[in-house]
């Protein structure tokens, strides 16, 4: 039995883990349904990242310092990280299908409210509440990851959910290289043009996800899943792991243009030449994400996990190094392979986190249920990473003009993580873990 409903009908039969009819219906819709969902999360990532850009163009006649601007970025990625809940359970309530549509049609508000009020003599206080809204953008990911995962077989997760989250991640890249063709062509009095490229994308987008998208009734059978899963202490462990890969990652790409600009300001005296790189990291930190899903599905999430959080203490330690000794060559190969491994730890978790419910409650709805909730909590606790990787940049350049106490700390928590990984998934349970 097959029901390949799309609209406001659901699909009446949905079985991923039966070969039969995965081969014969079910990959085809999954397929279509993982397409439109990575257009939705891609467009809500660029939104979030707005502001990463933003303040690329708020020049001197605006009159903020560095520290406001790194503010700036913070805002939008806290409130980004307390919408992912909400919009977790949104998918329950409402429906995937549903609720992207709506989801991708809420990202007209930030983007319609920066073009109202961008421009020189606007009041700070004004443009962090405009920051704040742009983290509607921020849970787009939460909904959209628990509404795909819903739709593959436990053997296809973690390729699945690399290329949705990569390709939702891909939309912080594409906003960097939007912004730097503006200033590169139009010059930092035209942001508004940024908008102008966006607001008519995300109608698409909304649009399009209501064409051809479905809807899960299996999402809508368990109101509790997300209330059962925070008593679990899994889910807790997988939230510290996910501020340390996602947490970085869109720390790292909030921050970057900026950290260039203050650390190096010589070489990076105007935003457009800041700009040329702010993109490169995220943009390979988000095509690896893939990798990092295959390597778990070969692997296991916690081996591929712990060694990428080894390598990520390398890199964080290569950083600090360059800062030290001045190095521009050094210190920007290591914030590429913070990106790239920040990348493919995003995969590697995220593969975790369905493995740890399959192997506890076999794979059935059950166990779709609870990693979706658990993907919810994971994502918005992870998220704060960002905030904190902002905030660990603010302090330290207001305390030193320097990132060197940054750099440390995030070394710091990456031999946290990887000390817990093992500990947790690896130490004692290694037959297990193999699965995990």
């Amino acid at each position: 039995m097959s029901a390949p409903a799309r609209g406001d009908r659901p699909l009446d039969d949905w079985r991923p883990e039966d070969g039969e009819f995965w081969d014969r219906v079910g990959a085809r819709i999954a397929r279509r349904n993982l397409v439109f969902s990575v257009l939705s999360e891609h467009i809500g990532f660029s939104v979030w990242s707005l502001w990463s850009v933003i303040v690329l163009f708020l020049g001197p006649e605006y009159g903020f310092d560095p520290a406001q601007k790194f503010t700036l970025t913070a805002v939008p990625t806290l409130v980004g990280a307390a919408m992912r809940i909400p919009y977790t359970f949104a998918v329950a309530r409402f429906g995937g299908r549903n609720w992207t549509v709506v989801s991708a049609l809420l990202l007209l508000a930030p983007t319609t409210s920066i073009a109202i009020v961008l421009e020189p003599g606007v009041s700070y206080h004004t443009l962090l509440l405009v920051a704040a809204v742009a983290g509607v953008g921020g849970g787009n990911f939460a909904s959209s990851m628990a509404n795909i995962n819903a739709f593959y077989p436990q053997r296809l997760k973690g390729w699945a959910l690399g290329v949705n989250a990569g390709g939702g991640n891909l939309g912080v890249p594409a906003v960097q290289l939007v912004g730097l063709a503006v200033l590169a062509t139009a010059g930092a009095e035209h942001p508004r043009l940024l908008l102008a490229v966006y607001i008519p994308l995300i109608v698409v987008a909304a649009v399009l996800s209501a064409r051809y998208m479905d809807n899960l009734p299996s999402l809508r059978n368990d109101k509790g899943a997300m209330r059962e899963v925070t008593r679990d202490p899994h889910t807790w462990v997988m939230s510290l792991l996910y501020i340390g890969t996602f947490g970085s990652f869109i720390g790292f790409g909030f921050a970057f243009g900026q950290v260039l600009q203050v650390q190096f300001h010589a070489e990076f005296a105007t935003p457009v030449k800041a700009a040329y790189l702010t993109f490169l990291g995220p943009l390979l930190g988000s095509l690896v994400r893939p990798v990092g899903g295959l390597l778990a599905d070969r692997w296991g999430g916690a081996r591929v996990t712990f060694w990428n959080f080894v390598a990520m203490a390398g890199a964080a330690f290569v950083v600090y190094l360059a800062s030290r000794q001045e190095s521009l060559g050094l210190f920007l190969f290591g914030f590429v392979l913070l990106f790239v491994f920040s990348g493919l730890g995003n995969g590697s978790a995220y593969k975790m986190i369905p493995a740890i419910f399959a192997v506890r409650l076999g794979p059935g709805p059950a166990a779709r249920r609870a990693s979706g909730a658990l993907m919810g909590i994971a994502g918005a606790v992870g998220a704060l990473g960002g905030v904190l990787v902002n905030i660990a940049f603010r302090e330290s350049f207001l305390d030193s003009g320097r990132g060197d106490a940054a750099y440390l700390a995030f070394l710091g928590y990456y031999a946290f993580c990887l000390v817990l990984t093992w500990a947790v998934y690896l130490r004692s349970a290694a037959r297990r873990s193999a699965r995990i």
